[in-house]
């Protein structure tokens, strides 16, 4: 990838239902994790809020707000790389990218 790994804060995340990575903090089910995911504006499957991509009718993957750390856009396509970024592992902070000045 050309551009540096941008993490952003979960507050900035579009809610648009377009997939983006999502950190999913460490948890006593195991260590931080990268996902696929997109916001659902809720349907007869489950309620609003944020879903997997791995989601299906009947077997919805949904994260509650504190679950997901940090956000980044769908990186461009690049042959040469073929897996997810590594989790951000950085402190936990109320603003990464200074979205709150």
């Amino acid at each position: 990838m050309d551009e540096p790994e941008l993490w952003r804060h979960m507050s900035s995340a579009p809610k648009d239902g377009n997939r983006i990575l999502v950190t999913i903090r460490q948890s006593e089910q195991g260590p931080a994790e990268v996902d696929l995911a997109y916001w659902s504006n809720g349907d007869q499957f489950g309620g609003e809020g944020w879903r997997s991509s791995d989601s299906s009718p009947g077997r919805i993957v949904e994260y509650a707000e504190p679950e997901l750390k940090c956000w980044m856009p769908m990186p461009s396509a690049n042959l040469s790389r073929t897996s997810f970024p590594s989790p951000w592992e950085g402190k936990d902070a109320p603003e990464l990218d200074g979205s709150g000045i």
